[in-house]
């Protein structure tokens, strides 16, 4: 059983689900339980002390539906909706009945074989749980790293990796997004996986779409579940996370620029020469002065890095001009404080 939460006309609606796999369509299936509406803490009741019980007729419900139904499995569902005191009371309780569910799926999941896990899965469960960003070596780690992805149902593992994204800081969507698509592999440039801020941005968001709808209408990836024509939700947030989010910025690519620069002697000679003069600024980058002053950082940072994929040597560019672009890029950017 899990926890399921779906969105409907913009309200937050919780139920109670299970996943059973059906030998005929070889594939896990999904089925609602119960529907808890919009507050599952409506159905725990406090007798007194610290002590609380399930909705009656919640439990009757879905015990008509799972053979042997565990009681402690269903009530760790409803953990985190329990008044703090009493669960502060209860842990050391909850933590064996815990440990008990734990035991019991990992034994059943040794029971399952040869069952296969979505390379997508693969790569999302390697970045949440090890934040392993370079994935190269995926198709050679063994079993034991996805086989919590084992038995579930598409719906049971899109709501397991809902929460576990949860966990994820704004600042990450967008390279948690970037490498769970594998989308350096399109580039050449040497930075594509340490700075994907760097690369072409357009290009960038081309290649995103395309393998966004190419997971769409894999029929493996969803098995039996019921995709539709429209693009799922469930793909939708990684939409919404790559296009409503930045890169982090700063740091990563002013490293890789400072080692790039100096590991080249030229810029070390070149380093003792005066700051440049505006106009050659503006010449630099190819625009008037006037409306480089009136950028903002990070319109100047978009500038910039547009320019930084022209010229970058791995290109096919100039390192002279690669340099002489950072270096017009810092004298604005010293106009800005």
């Amino acid at each position: 059983m899990y926890l399921a939460i779906n969105n409907i006309r913009g309200r937050r609606n919780f139920f109670i689900r299970d996943s059973s796999f059906d030998p005929v369509r070889n594939c896990w299936l999904s089925r609602d339980l119960f529907d808890l509406g919009s507050n599952p803490s409506d159905f725990i009741e406090y007798p007194g002390g610290n002590s609380f019980y399930l909705d009656e007729t919640l439990c009757e419900q879905v015990a008509g539906q799972v053979h042997d139904l565990d009681l402690g499995e269903l009530e760790e569902l409803f953990w985190p909706f329990i008044k703090k005191d009493i669960r502060d009371k209860l842990e050391p309780f909850q933590c064996r009945i815990r440990s008990k569910i734990k035991d019991r799926r990992k034994k059943a999941q040794k029971d399952l074989g040869e069952e296969q896990v979505h390379v997508f899965d693969k790569r999302r469960i390697y970045y949440l749980r090890y934040g392993v960003t370079d994935q190269r070596r995926i198709s050679s780690l063994p079993r034991k790293y996805y086989v919590e992805l084992l038995g579930r149902s598409r719906d049971e593992m899109e709501q397991y990796f809902v929460q576990l994204e949860n966990a994820l800081q704004p600042q990450e969507y967008k390279e948690y997004v970037y490498v769970i698509f594998d989308l350096p592999r399109f580039f050449t440039e040497s930075f594509a996986r340490s700075v994907p801020g760097g690369l072409n941005q357009d290009k960038l968001d081309e290649y995103f779409i395309g393998e966004v709808c190419r997971l769409h209408e894999d029929q493996q990836f969803w098995a039996c579940f019921p995709a539709g024509k429209k693009l799922h939700g469930y793909l939708r947030r990684y939409v919404i996370m790559f296009f409503d989010h930045d890169f982090q910025t700063g740091e990563a690519w002013n490293e890789y620029i400072r080692d790039f620069m100096n590991s080249r002697r030229f810029h070390q000679q070149a380093s003792a020469k005066p700051a440049m003069d505006m106009d050659e600024v503006a010449g630099v980058f190819g625009e008037p002065l006037e409306k480089l002053q009136k950028m903002n950082r990070r319109a100047l940072l978009k500038l910039y890095r547009e320019k930084a994929h022209e010229l970058h040597p791995d290109k096919g560019g100039e390192h002279d001009e690669f340099v002489r672009l950072t270096e017009a890029y810092n004298e604005l950017l010293k106009g800005m404080k």
